[in-house]
């Protein structure tokens, strides 16, 4: 990012997921966008955006839709959410209870064929310097991985982004300053 730039990064995680239940990381599942008080709450929270980069998944382009119904945003795989591998589509209940784990070994912790948090974290930290540096105001809407990735970024450490609980259709800003520094300006504000 060049010396001078300051960049709003304005992280939004896409509406409820309808996942029936069960894993979906890479598994592409449709959004609930009934809620239109909160995505008209969402789009007055944030004002007018410079750019507007979305994760390819169906829930995020559903959520961008909803925000913005007359926009294009750019599509940028390296936002995706994490991959489950072999947990995907497995139902909540029946999934291993990773809870006892330390952080450290929590985010790097890889599911059978699948990514750990660890592994999120370098796909979209370039992702997230890129977008830095283009400065002003930019709109990302993905997922609760790839916020928490943004988090340890910010923080200076990967698996402290761990610690956040990121809501549905919640905002959370970060802000890549001048000289490659990064602040947290405010995290998982809600939708109403």
């Amino acid at each position: 990012m060049p010396a001078h730039v300051t960049t709003e990064l304005h992280l939004i995680r896409h509406a409820p997921a309808i996942t029936q239940g069960r894993m979906a990381g890479r598994r592409d599942v449709a959004a609930d966008c009934s809620d239109s008080l909160a995505f008209a709450a969402l789009r007055g929270a944030l004002g007018p955006v410079d750019h507007c980069v979305i994760s390819p998944a169906l829930r995020c382009v559903q959520t961008a839709a909803q925000l913005w119904p007359d926009a294009a945003p750019a599509h940028d795989a390296r936002l995706w959410e994490q991959d489950f591998g072999a947990w995907e589509d497995v139902p909540f209940s029946d999934l291993p209870d990773l809870g006892p784990l330390p952080v450290a070994d929590l985010a790097a912790h890889r599911p059978p064929h699948g990514e750990s948090f660890l592994d999120v974290y370098e796909r979209v930290t370039p992702a997230l310097q890129d977008l830095a540096a283009r400065g002003g105001k930019v709109a990302i809407i993905a997922h609760a991985g790839v916020i928490r990735a943004a988090l340890g970024l910010t923080l200076g450490q990967a698996a402290q982004g761990l610690a956040f609980q990121i809501a549905p259709l919640s905002m959370t800003t970060i802000i890549a300053l001048p000289g490659g520094a990064w602040s947290i300006s405010g995290v998982n504000r809600m939708r109403r």
